[in-house]
Order: C-alpha cells, then structure tokens, then sequence
C-alpha cells in the first residue's frame, strides 16, 4: 500500500487565508463605522495664502491630538481640521516622517477618541475596517481583511480594505472598533496595494523628529519591498533589500525581505545568514524566528527548526501558524505527543482551521490512535467538505481499522474532488480488493494506469498473480 501523504500547513511567503474564529465581541460593519464615525476627521493643508492643497484625512487620539500621515500635511503653511462644514484651525505637535505619522494639536476640536487596539495582535484573514473622508466628503467605510503582516512586531498591516485618495491618514480598525492602524495608499506599476502604519508606532512619535525625511522613509521601503514579494520578484526584492542595508545596515527588518529573497531564490543558506543577521540586530523579531524556523524545515534541520519556531512563540505564544509549524516539525522527528500538543494550541487559538486537524489526525495515525485520528479528520470535514487530503487519510485510516466500506467511500469522495488523484485510485483498488471486490479494483487499477503506470503494474501483478 502506498505510503500516505501529510500536506503540513506552510504559512511563509504567500499568505493562505486561515478561517478564523469569530471575536467574542464582533461588530457588524454599520456597528463599527457608528462606534467610529466621530473619532475620524478631515485635514486640509493650506499654502502661504491659505489656498488648500492637500486634503486627507486623520483620527483623533485619547490624548487629544489628531493622527494623519506626515504627506498629507508635507509642504503646508498652515493647517484645518473637522468635519463637514466645521474646521478648527490645527499645529503640528510632533512627527516622524521615516514612519510617515504626524500628530496635530486642535483644541477646539470636538468628537470621540479613537479606542487603541493591537496591530501585533492581528491575525491574516481578520476582518478589518478602513475609516476615511475620500476627496473630504462624507465620511466611508470599506471592508475587507488582513491580508499580510509585513516586517516585524509591530507590522505594517497589508489589507484588502479599499483605500480611496483622499483617505490617506485615516483609521484602520479591527471587528471591535479598535483603531489598529493608519492607513495609506500605495500603488506600484498598475498594482494596487493598501497597507496601514500600525497604531504602535505612535509611541515613537514625539517632539522634535524630523517631519519631512529627506531620505526613503520605513514606510517606502517596506510598502516596495511588500510589492516585489507579492509579484515573487524574487530578486528585484534581493537587490532592493541590499540598497535598503546600504542605507540602513541596522534595519532588521531589510534583512527579514533579504531572507525572503533568497528562499524564494531556493538559496537556503543564504536565507538562514539574512534571518540570523536579522536577529542579531533585533532578537526580537517575531517574523524572523518563524521564516528561520521554515528555512531550517526545507532543509529538513528540523531540531533547529523547533528552536527557532519556539522562539517566535516565546515572542507571541498566540502565535497560529507557528504552532502548526512547530507540530509538523516534532512529527518529523517522530515526537508524536509533543506535536498533538502543538496542533491543540493551534487549534486552541485557531479552532476552525481545517489543515491544522488533518495535520492532527496524521499524528495519531502515526500513534495508532485510529479513531482519534478520524474524530480529526472528520472535524477538518466539517470545516471543508472539499479537503482532498482529509478524505485520502482518512480512508487510509479507516482501512488499518479493517473497514472497508468507510475506506472505499472516503476515497471516492477524494476522487469526486480531483479525479487526477494518483494515490487515492491506489487506495480504492487496494480497498476494493480486501472488501473482496476484485472486478472495482481492476477496474481502479485501469484508470491508476494512465496517472501512475508503475503503481497500476505492481497491484495488477498482485491482484491477477501470473
């Protein structure tokens, strides 16, 4: 028989849409925009003679002072802020243009403070809410999810949320109307990117900090390193990281999209140098103990590759795919039990993720713990009908239980969602023949021969024995 497949959940260059489990607390989107409506503003930018010539928008902080992005008011002589007909007049307080967040002070201003939230705490495929007066009308609401945490902790968050010109400043909040980050428009050859400065930044952000940068800001160089790594120009980002070192050597963050490259390049030494580089500057760095931890793991090192994945969970025990990772790790050096305790942390974190259980329920058929690996199975099924690979071992798992029939049936069902299933036509003709049914195993074997000419050979010599 042959031998079964584990597809472990790889979450490292590109993003795969986890389903998540809903906040206790989550609003619906008119909830979150009527929580929000009166802590979003308009910032107008007025030159020398009072003629506007920018116009973007700004949220207004527990502290009293009005977050925007430092290119909404670059090159303004003077400033306003409101909404609708009513405008204050506003100063600069403070601003740190390499971050692209300014702060303005408008005492006159009323409304309701923005509630801080986490950008750390985010997760990819959250639901998220960008907040905004595009062209300084009426106030918007666009929804859309996380769809990349870039960089470090905190990330620059990557989302789907439609950003509007005009919107620049505005406020990304979370389903429970926490302000997570503020958002930005970035488009790069044609492509539209919509990202948001995390809202931790602002703790950076004081007195005396240059406004305008004359150089790249960290904004410019994570939002194009972001682009290059989502059209995997793999080395446009190599030798846009290394300009990035050029003028930044420090930046642990340059050398995370360096790492980055050279996966995506399959040099995995070279990887493993940039993350360690990486990390030498900030030990700290969430997203590179885990994309350290995924080079070691393609190299099969898998003891290091458990080291560096439970440092990135020493750094965020909450951490989903780090724990997936790190289960699917200790299965490979055979430590079955420490890996069910790390697919249930993941699932602890993470309860409606259907690869996490099938990778689960491998590990106990790997225990021989048969009817907890089809209790798994069965829930990755619940979750997604459709999961090829959960039907394939979980057929593989009801034949070392000697039930046939469940066995033919759950390979049928991989096989009704890709008929192209070498492996799955293998189990149905072995199935079939141990039910005793020789002729649907020929006949199985039939069609494994124009998929795996080799494998249809070996069971028909078994079958028909000369």
């Amino acid at each position: 028989m042959a031998s079964r497949t584990v597809c472990f959940w790889r979450h490292a260059l590109v993003v795969a849409l986890a389903i998540c489990s809903s906040a206790a607390h989550a609003l619906t989107p008119s909830q979150v925009f009527e929580a929000v409506k009166d802590s979003v503003v308009v910032v107008k930018t007025l030159d020398a003679n009072g003629k506007e010539i920018t116009m973007g928008s700004g949220v207004l902080l527990p502290s009293g002072k009005i977050a925007t992005n430092c290119h909404v008011i670059k090159n303004g002589a003077s400033f306003q802020v409101g909404r609708g007909k009513q405008f204050v007049d506003a100063t600069v307080y403070a601003g740190d243009g390499d971050k692209d967040i300014c702060l303005l002070d408008a005492k006159e201003l009323s409304g309701k403070a923005a509630t801080l939230g986490k950008a750390a705490s985010l997760k990819v495929g959250e639901a998220v809410y960008a907040v905004g007066a595009p062209q300084g009308l009426e106030l918007s609401l666009s929804d859309g999810i996380v769809s990349q945490l870039r960089g470090g902790s905190p990330p620059l968050i990557q989302t789907t949320a439609a950003i509007s010109p005009g919107s620049s400043g505005g406020g990304l909040f979370d389903s429970e109307a926490r302000l997570v980050g503020f958002t930005t428009l970035y488009i790069d050859g044609g492509q539209s990117l919509n990202f948001a400065m995390p809202v931790e930044w602002l703790a950076d952000i004081q007195p005396g900090k240059n406004i305008a940068s004359k150089q790249r800001s960290q904004f410019d160089w994570l939002s194009r390193a972001a682009a290059l790594q989502d059209k995997q120009d793999w080395q446009g980002l190599l030798t846009w990281g290394k300009q990035w070192i050029k003028v930044e050597p420090d930046n642990s963050f340059a050398w995370l999209f360096i790492g980055h490259a050279h996966v995506g390049l399959n040099q995995l030494e070279q990887a493993i140098a940039a993350f360690r580089q990486g990390l030498r500057i900030n030990p700290e760095n969430l997203f590179a103990w885990y994309n350290l931890g995924l080079a070691y793991d393609d190299l099969k090192r898998y003891e290091n590759a458990i080291t560096a994945y439970r440092q990135a969970l020493r750094i965020h025990p909450d951490y989903a795919e780090a724990w997936v990772s790190l289960g699917g790790a200790y299965n490979n050096v055979r430590r079955y039990d420490d890996a069910i305790t790390a697919f249930r942390q993941a699932l602890r974190i993470d309860p409606g993720n259907a690869q996490t259980w099938n990778n689960m329920g491998a590990t106990y058929h790997d225990l021989n713990r048969y009817d907890d690996a089809i209790a798994a199975y069965r829930q990755a099924l619940q979750i997604n009908q459709e999961y090829t690979n959960a039907w394939y071992n979980l057929g593989l798992t009801y034949s070392k239980l000697e039930r046939y029939d469940d066995a033919i049936d759950a390979n049928r069902q991989a096989l009704r969602i890709n008929p192209e299933y070498a492996l799955a036509w293998n189990n149905l003709a072995v199935t079939s023949y141990l039910s005793g049914n020789t002729a649907a195993a020929l006949q199985a074997v039939k069609t494994l021969r124009t998929l795996d000419p080799a494998k249809a050979e070996k069971l028909f010599n078994m079958f028909v024995p000369r």
